[in-house]
């Protein structure tokens, strides 16, 4: 687990180097970093799906995951529950950057297959160079949204955790490279309404699509019966 603790630490670090350096930035410039940020959310959820969609098996399931994972998380109004949990203890865009920065962290090739490496074969590396690219990520949207992102940091440990002991006590083929690409594929989606979101373009509620995230897996699951 040294590989999911450093990369905890990262964010946390990040974070509080970034709520540091907010402290002297004017208005303006936080506008800025905003739509810098909403812009590279963006347009790393794209180069995700890009990526990832020549590796797909089942060209449909994406959309049936975000099609199914949207009509539950909005039946289950995720974000209005989020967002209003979140306000309680802030009064700025803490939520919204909560979500983006989870996102960011969480749903990718590295976040995903990097624990499966360390559980199986004890190979950090994948861990360690996601570590590097979200103390950046974290000290940029900390510098925007704040020390409250700091709460982004338990949340990839349990994400992280929980993937390292799936691989590592049930089953090592569980995550098969074609379930990363679905994964990683629907995630891109999310975090790219997350960065349309920022920009004030389109309030997709991204949060509200987060069940999609589990269609794929369920998918996967199910499929392996057969």
């Amino acid at each position: 687990m040294i590989g999911t603790i450093v990369n905890t630490g990262t964010i946390i670090a990040g974070s509080v180097l970034g709520s540091t350096l907010r402290k002297g930035v004017k208005e303006k410039y936080q506008t800025a970093l905003y739509n810098a940020m909403g812009l590279a959310a963006t347009m790393l959820g794209i180069n995700a799906v890009v990526s990832n969609m020549p590796k797909s098996q089942y060209p449909v399931l994406f959309i049936v995951s975000l099609a199914l994972g949207s009509l539950i998380g909005s039946v289950l109004d995720i974000d209005a529950k989020f967002q209003g949990l979140v306000g309680k203890y802030s009064k700025s865009n803490l939520g919204q950057g909560l979500s983006t920065g989870i996102l960011l962290y969480c749903i990718g090739s590295l976040s995903i297959l990097g624990p499966v490496m360390s559980a199986l074969y004890g190979d950090h590396t994948y861990l360690f160079t996601n570590a590097t690219l979200d103390f950046v990520t974290s000290t940029v949207l900390a510098s925007t949204y704040g020390i409250g992102m700091v709460f982004a940091a338990p949340v990839l440990f349990c994400w992280q955790g929980m993937i390292y002991l799936v691989a590592k006590y049930l089953s090592g083929s569980f995550f098969s490279d074609a379930m990363i690409a679905e994964l990683c594929i629907v995630g891109g989606i999310l975090i790219a309404a997350s960065g349309l979101g920022i920009l004030k373009i389109k309030d997709c509620k991204s949060l509200n699509m987060l069940p999609a995230l589990a269609v794929p897996v369920i998918f996967f699951v199910v499929k392996s019966f057969f």
